[in-house]
């Protein structure tokens, strides 16, 4: 959870910073990624004003996480935010074993997919680092 921490701190988004963290199944780190923007897009001036305006734009850090590694390589994902109900529905397809989240997303239906499907979720708050 602290690598997924670390690697929030790089998201461009000054609302909302989310940091993943992917292990595979010899528990060592395949990579990191965070929110923000499509690799080598330039922001407009005044784009992080709008909020609403440039969500659509955003790409979740489990997506580009998921760009890092193929389907069967990854057993745990650690998010600094519950996975949305899209990126865990895209986790599932990776094949994701084990998902562990510090901050919840109301609006995401991930609890009840990761009960479906069998996958490890769980909610973790103390860990180094951690800014709360």
């Amino acid at each position: 959870m602290a690598l997924a921490h670390v690697a929030s701190l790089r998201s461009e988004d000054p609302f909302r910073k989310v940091g993943a963290a992917a292990l595979d199944f010899d528990n060592r780190v395949i990579g990191t990624a965070y929110n923000g923007l499509a690799p080598g897009f330039q922001a407009p001036e005044g784009f992080w004003d709008d909020r609403e305006g440039r969500q659509k734009f955003m790409l979740h850090a489990e997506v580009n996480l998921c760009s890092l590694f193929k389907r069967g390589e990854v057993k745990i994902i650690a998010s600094t935010t519950m996975p949305c109900t899209a990126c865990m529905q895209t986790l599932c397809a990776y094949g994701v074993k084990e998902i562990y989240y510090r901050d919840v997303y109301q609006a995401s239906d991930a609890p009840e997919i990761a009960k479906t499907y069998g996958i490890g979720f769980e909610r973790v708050t103390d860990y180094p680092l951690n800014p709360a």
